[in-house]
């Protein structure tokens, strides 16, 4: 209709000599009436006889969208001071609910439609919500087979004496369609081959359904290679009923009354280089800059190349990534090398490797397999340097269940890697690391919610001698046992910590969500990474932090005590918990 309404009002007065009125009204319509109701100013008579007339008729359509069709308006001059008293009156509230069908549709998706209706009988009336509930079902038609579903009419009957106002909707469904051929445009650079590589959920000839629509287009947004995308039913394109491209059989023989409409695809391909820079501060491992380079047509072939440098304090890394198009089996391939350097718990390390990994998604499982050199240096201090080879095989398994990846508060996720070597295949030790992770987030209320985090690894190996340390664990630091330093809890060698072939760590965290964006959270963590089993003493760490639910990800700024070193650190961490 047109404005929003509320229900009563409170004062507006004005001398009759160029003041403004005052409107008084009870606190439930207050703030709507002040809100849209145009109070002006009144000079004189003749103004203040106008200035009635439209006030009551502004009250009266302002009210009624809030389901108070009676009510009274008051205009005073008291002491020279006008005054515009708002009664309200009672609530109508939601008689009778007609939902009629203007076409051929299954008694059973009618009932499903109807007994989903939003304004139920009994229910106050407000504008507002009846149009949410018109606009639900139509949603809920057009999200399966009916793509061209429409409100055909709607009226809300009111009846004021009796405080009651009864619904009437005319749904008219149109026929049922399903998928035809993709219609692609917007490309230049690359091939519709490329488009139709990500396409996992339109398959031509099968029922219409928005999700699926809505999965192809997100995964079309995913890429590197579109800015914008829209996917979309085409039904001016619409071939007819029991039609088909594919099929000579006609809608007599199957009968089938589907309508087959083609499925338009428009994308605008986003630029194909782009040259970031970047700066930023870890309390792991200190400032950084960086710059990176990422070209999404590598060659000419749809290919995408990231590669870069990042410098930190306590650690430098240059890389270079290529991969591939999924296949027609989802299978990313990827080729890259990086060259690493750190000085972590006084342990050198100088390191390179290349390898090859695919990827693929399973459902809700992601799976990564992979091949790897990698060439080591460490230099503990106080102890001999040494080199370790190791070319490994590896595998991870993800599966993630998380409504809304960014908040802590919903959600679960399980990891798990393998990966090994073996002196006959160029690696200086037998071993295989074991890897399992799991987060939860649970929450408790609206503003209340707890976080639970493991780890488990083991490397199964005669000893950790000739073993890369990305093969072996250390832990300490954000994210994994706050109060210690980053990856200050291993095995001791001269006065380095280097590390071992066993690993535990747990977390609870419980947050308190002060505003929609700020929190305050407790936590306590235990951890520890060692080369026996029997050398293992979890060490304690406990304390308080800020949350805030930054664009990018939960960000946590963490006061936190080590009980073992006896020592208060500050941990500052930006990560997705799922």
């Amino acid at each position: 209709m047109h404005k929003p309404f509320a229900v009563a009002a409170w004062l507006l007065a004005l001398p009759v000599s160029a003041a403004v009125p005052q409107l008084q009204a009870p606190e439930e319509v207050r703030e709507l009436l002040s809100s849209y109701l145009d109070l002006g100013e009144v000079n004189d008579a003749t103004a203040q006889a106008a200035f009635e007339r439209r006030v009551r008729r502004e009250v009266a359509s302002l009210l009624a969208t809030e389901g108070y069709f009676s009510p009274e308006v008051v205009v005073s001059d008291a002491a020279g001071e006008l005054l515009v008293e708002v009664r309200p009156g009672p609530r109508s509230l939601v008689g009778s609910v007609a939902i009629a069908f203007a076409g051929a549709i299954e008694p059973a998706r009618r009932e499903v439609l109807r007994s989903g209706w939003k304004l139920k009988t009994g229910k106050p009336f407000r504008q507002a919500d009846w149009d949410d509930a018109k606009q639900s079902l139509l949603a809920e038609l057009l999200a399966v087979d009916y793509a061209g579903g429409r409100l055909q009419d709607s009226a809300a009957e009111v009846d004021p004496e009796a405080r009651r106002v009864d619904l009437r909707v005319v749904v008219e469904p149109g026929p049922r369609y399903r998928f035809g051929e993709l219609t692609i445009s917007g490309l230049k650079r690359y091939s519709p081959d490329l488009v139709e590589r990500y396409n996992r959920s339109v398959t031509p000839g099968s029922d219409y359904r928005e999700e699926r629509l809505q999965a192809f287009q997100t995964a079309l947004q995913d890429t590197p290679y579109f800015g914008s995308v829209i996917v979309s039913l085409d039904r001016d394109g619409q071939l007819g009923q029991g039609d088909s491209r594919d099929s000579g059989e006609s809608a007599a023989a199957t009968g089938d009354d589907r309508v087959t409409a083609p499925v338009r695809v428009q994308v605008r391909e986003r630029a194909p280089y782009q040259v970031s820079l970047g700066a930023g501060y870890s309390t792991n491992t200190g400032a950084r800059v960086e710059a990176s380079y990422r070209s999404s047509d590598l060659l000419g072939r749809a290919w995408e190349l990231n590669t870069g440098l990042r410098i930190e304090q306590l650690r430098q890394t240059a890389y270079a990534d290529v991969f591939l198009p999924p296949d027609e089996r989802r299978r990313r391939d990827g080729v890259g090398m990086a060259v690493q350097s750190s000085d972590i718990e006084n342990l050198a390390l100088d390191s390179y490797s290349v390898g090859a990994t695919r990827v693929q998604q399973r459902g809700s499982v992601e799976q990564r397999l992979g091949v790897n050199w990698l060439e080591e240096k460490q230099t503990p201090q106080g102890a001999p340097t040494t080199t370790n080879r190791a070319l490994t095989a590896q595998a991870g398994w993800t599966w993630r269940h998380a409504p809304e990846p960014l908040d802590p508060a919903q959600g679960i996720a399980l990891q798990l890697q393998l990966g090994g070597g073996s002196k006959q295949l160029l690696s200086d030790q037998n071993f295989l690391r074991t890897y399992l992770r799991y987060s939860q987030g649970v929450a408790l209320g609206a503003s209340d919610g707890l976080l639970f985090r493991g780890e488990l690894g083991v490397t199964f190996a005669p000893s950790r001698q000739g073993i890369p340390q990305d093969f072996l664990f250390r832990t300490g630091g954000s994210n994994s046992v706050r109060g210690y330093a980053y990856q200050s809890l291993g095995v001791p060698e001269g006065s380095a910590v280097v590390g071992g072939r066993y690993l535990m760590t747990m977390s609870a965290e419980y947050t308190h969500w002060i505003t929609p964006s700020w929190g305050a959270a407790v936590f306590v963590d235990a951890g520890d990474a060692q080369d026996s089993r029997d050398a293992f003493s979890l060490a304690l760490g406990y304390g308080l932090g800020a949350r805030w639910k930054s664009p990018v990800g939960p960000l946590g700024l963490d006061l936190a005590y080590g009980q073992r070193d006896g020592q208060v650190r500050f941990d500052f961490s930006l990560a997705v918990p799922f």
